[in-house]
């Protein structure tokens, strides 16, 4: 069942919307009307052609008055009727219903400033045909000239008009484009179109203006005085100056809005912030631009997730690794450290709580282990039952691993002698040259190392748990450690692990080898 607010637009423009492209249309084309009225009636050289010029000012004047009025309340109410988005379909409507009214709706809205501009184009035909037809009468030069200053008038009121209706629609193409944004070339036109628009119409056109004067003056000896020559290409010029200005502003803010947009928010992505969704406001070029963009957030967004949700399974070290492109099948030789903790007393948990319980202080000391061993620059290996291997040195080098781990133990100890720890562990570690690499299958395969320290770190978690501290070092991690770490660490024994074939020498830290 569909529901009425989830699709692109629901209801009739906003009466706001509409008398804003209202007022406009209106403003601009009595603008239009009066410059034209002005031009043809006090700069164009009509006195002298026409015999009788206080009768020819009174027809054109009365045609004025009545066209405009009548012109004006058509064009109102054509507009009205024409120019609306679809009724949504009712609620309980079917999901092709929905869909047809998102397009309709969509083409409705992306529409309209073409269908503004025919409203405003066909009053100006008429009026072309009027009062060349009226100054006919009188004089068929004035008629052409006229009709020429009427057309040309027509051709830039209609361009402003054009200009002013895509800026107060910004909003409802937002809308409509939000749910649908644009994938190639829409209904109106693009950049290069709209550039060469505003050259045509703020220079052609008043050039034109300027040119058909010229050749006036040049065929008819009598049509122009000099001074009056003088003046029609002033006002031309004025009149250019100012259109040309118009339109070149509403064209190029139209232009920079939403390369702007898009240049904040690529800002924002430069700076780490991928949660930016630009509104598409254009149905061109610059809006496929704006909806290309959003995909391309869209598309990091997801790969940040998905390294995310990579790196809780196998370590943000790894996952950067292999997002990278730096990780294959197989394995090579690393000198690495080793820690490996083992939770005390699990069996028993196991069996004296609830399954709930022995989950949640199974998670709890996962995080005290994964909080530790990341903030030494280390990564978890894996989670072994209740125990855990972490790695420092690998997929990536590190400086001083085994310091790092020897540190990372002993912070480690000490967070779990405190009071309100969830668990006890014993915690060994050791380091030494291990295979590190992607073990499996080329369907399945995880990054892993193994080797002699790895072994010896686990037996010693075992010797771990019958010391004072429960920290167990080897003395090959000693070894390698630096020397301001190794001297925080005493030996303590010398044994020989289950399934090693030489003696291990155990360190302990200092402060704790002869703590109970």
């Amino acid at each position: 069942m569909a529901s009425p607010d989830r699709g692109t637009v629901h209801r009739d423009l906003r009466l706001s919307t509409k008398a804003l492209v209202g007022a406009q249309v209106m403003a601009s084309n009595l603008v239009g009307a009066s410059t034209v009225l002005f031009l043809a009636g006090y700069v164009l050289p009509t006195q002298s052609l026409v015999s009788d010029l206080d009768e020819a000012l009174e027809w054109n004047l009365a045609a004025f008055t009545y066209y405009v009025a009548i012109a004006v309340v058509v064009g109102l109410v054509w507009g009205w009727a024409w120019v609306r988005v679809p009724s949504p379909p009712t609620a309980d409507a079917r999901e092709e219903a929905w869909q047809r009214h998102r397009r309709s709706a969509r083409h409705a809205v992306l529409s309209m400033p073409l269908r503004i501009s025919v409203i405003q184009a066909v009053p100006w035909l008429v009026a072309v045909a009027l009062f060349a037809s009226i100054n006919a009468m009188f004089s068929f030069t004035v008629a052409l000239t006229v009709g020429c200053v009427v057309a040309l008038g027509g051709i830039a009121t209609v361009a402003v008009g054009y200009r002013l209706s895509e800026l107060a629609l910004r909003r409802e193409v937002a809308r409509v484009l939000s749910e649908d944004p644009p994938t190639r070339m829409g209904l109106l036109p693009g950049i290069a179109a709209r550039s060469l628009g505003a050259w045509v119409l703020g220079t052609a056109v008043p050039l034109l203006g300027v040119a058909l004067a010229g050749v006036a003056a040049l065929l008819w000896d009598d049509y122009y005085t000099v001074t009056q020559l003088g003046w029609v290409v002033l006002v031309l010029a004025v009149v250019a100056l100012g259109v040309g200005l118009l339109l070149t502003a509403l064209t190029s803010t139209s232009l920079a809005a939403p390369v702007m947009s898009v240049r904040r928010a690529l800002r924002r992505v430069q700076d780490g912030d991928l949660d930016v969704t630009l509104e598409v406001t254009d149905p061109t070029e610059l809006g496929v631009l704006q909806a290309g963009f959003n995909e391309m957030a869209a598309g990091l967004r997801e790969r940040d997730q998905i390294r995310e949700l990579f790196g809780r399974h196998v370590g943000q070290e790894v996952a950067r690794a292999a997002m990278d492109g730096d990780l294959e099948l197989g394995g090579e030789v690393r000198e690495v450290a080793v820690l490996f903790v083992d939770l005390v007393g699990s069996t028993e948990m196991a069996f004296d709580r609830p399954p709930q319980e022995v989950v949640a202080v199974l998670n709890a000391f996962f995080a005290e282990v994964v909080d530790v061993v990341e903030s030494h620059r280390g990564w978890i290996d894996k989670f072994e039952g209740d125990a855990v291997l972490a790695v420092f040195g690998a997929p990536h080098d590190m400086v001083d691993a085994a310091g790092a781990a020897l540190s990372a133990a002993r912070a480690l100890a000490d967070r779990l002698d405190a009071p309100e720890s969830p668990a006890r562990a014993g915690i060994g570690v050791s380091a030494g040259p291990t295979v590190a690499g992607n073990i499996g299958d080329a369907r399945r395969y995880e990054y892993t190392v193994i080797g002699d320290p790895v072994n010896e770190a686990a037996r010693l978690c075992d010797v771990a748990k019958g010391l004072d501290g429960r920290v167990a070092a080897s003395g090959a991690a000693i070894d390698r450690a630096d020397d301001g770490e190794a001297a925080r660490w005493t030996e303590v024994d010398v044994v020989r692990l289950r399934g090693r074939q030489r003696a291990t020498h155990v360190h302990a830290p200092r402060e704790r080898a002869g703590t109970g």
